[in-house]
């Protein structure tokens, strides 16, 4: 039941923090730097792939040790380290050989990885630790 809560809490909090930073901040980022690029509507199933996979993988390398160590502030240091690596490698890969992709794109959006990712861990680990 315990790894259930963590990756409940986990994905709502990553979930929640991204519907909000990709309306706000990334699609009109995006919009200005390769809008012609976009689709009018999302592909959900991707979408819905990516991140049933990369909570699971959060949970895995970053979650459930901070967890087992009971220091919810490791899961927020590993999970931006984690989310960095993660958004930095289709960042700075569609920088290096994308001709339109900013700088502006990667900085944001590896930053965001980072914060996103750190506190969805921290967040899951410290409610998981509350409800068990």
């Amino acid at each position: 039941m315990q790894i259930v809560i963590l990756y409940l809490t986990t994905a709502a909090a990553f979930l929640v923090f991204d519907a909000v930073m990709l309306k706000t901040v990334m699609n009109p980022l995006f919009k200005e730097h390769i809008g012609d690029w976009l689709l009018n509507d999302i592909r959900l199933l991707p979408a819905i792939v990516f991140y049933l996979f990369y909570v699971g993988g959060v949970l895995w390398f970053v979650s459930l040790p901070a967890l087992r160590a009971g220091v919810p502030v490791s899961a927020l240091i590993n999970g931006a380290i984690i989310g960095a690596l993660a958004y930095g490698t289709f960042e700075f890969t569609n920088y290096a050989i994308l001709r339109d992709w900013s700088l502006q794109m990667v900085v944001v959006d590896v930053a965001w990885g980072a914060v996103l990712t750190g506190f969805s861990a921290w967040i899951g680990v410290t409610l998981t630790r509350a409800f068990i």
